[in-house]
């Protein structure tokens, strides 16, 4: 119970100074009857800590919103600041494709499925569909489709428009006909990614095509070039398998609606309802029941390859069970 010095000074709050209990200090700490301050502070305290804060943080925050507002504008929602070289992009585009593997792991490029029935194919269809949503229905792109105009060689693009892109003609490769999944047949959709301001440089004249361009595409050039010259002005596509055994079970590849992206569709501005230039690649007869490591390469003066960056190209596997 302790002395009874003690006991009165328990009653009375009447400790010696830096021993009293900890349960005193902090009801002292709390409310101090003394002084009549609380958490450390008197009312006055208070109202002045409040008060500074209360104008710091405005004084910050009005700083804050001027810094964006004087970056708000110097950019251009539809012009980037900083443009082909001077972009992390670059200069050079790279490729992509579709249907993309529904995989954890995002690195993962392996198109693989088995048998023939709909549920074995099913989710790679539905995945072609999906992306080619906007295609199939133009109208559910900004501006509801209405700068889309249909493009050709011999016709230049208005100003303000767009080129569109019909998917639905584009047999076997629709959405009818499974994509020819069903037929261990697949189609695979490429396409160009977008780089603002970028101009393809053309193979022009067909008797200086590059050496590592494949041999089919060489020709198939030369032919088109036959018909109009216009139809140079194009960037060519070609897909291959990566090594000899490669080439082998990969079989024969068609392209639809043709082997490149016309050069109508360039160069890319962020204008509305504007949509990347597609490729079908058609696999007409790829060996089943083996991987195959298939590449697909774009081709302009001013395209790039580089195999480990990826740049130029595009790299997929492809397994059929």
């Amino acid at each position: 119970m302790g002395s009874k010095k003690e006991q009165e000074a328990m009653i009375n709050n009447d400790y010696p100074v830096g021993k009293e209990p900890w349960s005193y200090q902090a009801k002292r700490f709390i409310y101090n009857r003394d002084n009549g301050a609380f958490m450390g502070r008197t009312a006055s305290s208070w109202a002045k800590i409040w008060t500074f804060y209360i104008i710091f943080y405005a004084c910050l925050a009005a700083l804050f919103a001027l810094c964006m507002l004087i970056l708000y504008y110097t950019l251009d929602p539809r012009i980037p600041k900083y443009r082909l070289e001077d972009s992390l992009i670059g200069t050079s585009p790279g490729m992509g494709f579709r249907p993309m593997p529904n995989d954890s792991n995002s690195l993962s490029t392996l198109i693989w499925y088995r048998g023939t029935g709909k549920d074995d194919y099913k989710y790679w269809v539905d995945s072609i569909q999906k992306f080619l949503e906007d295609y199939r229905k133009p109208g559910s792109t900004p501006g509801r489709g209405a700068n889309i105009q249909s493009c050709d060689f011999d016709i230049p693009v208005a100003p303000g428009k767009v080129c569109g892109v019909d998917v639905k003609s584009w047999y076997p490769c629709t959405f009818e006909n499974f994509y020819s999944y069903h037929y261990q047949a697949p189609c695979i959709f490429i396409k160009l990614n977008r780089v603002y301001g970028w101009k393809p440089e053309y193979y022009n004249d067909v008797e200086a095509l590059p050496d590592e361009m494949p041999t089919t595409l060489k020709e198939f050039i030369r032919g088109e070039a036959n018909k109009s010259e216009n139809y140079l002005k194009t960037v060519w596509v070609s897909c291959e398998g990566e090594s000899p055994a490669d080439v082998e079970n990969l079989g024969p590849v068609h392209y639809l609606p043709r082997q490149g992206f016309p050069g109508f569709y360039f160069p890319y501005e962020n204008s509305e309802g504007y949509l990347s230039p597609l490729v079908a690649v058609h696999l007409q007869r790829p060996k089943t029941g083996i991987l195959i490591n298939i590449e697909c390469r774009a081709w302009a003066k001013n395209i790039i390859h580089n195999r480990k960056e990826r740049r130029g190209s595009v790299h997929f596997e492809l397994m059929i069970d």
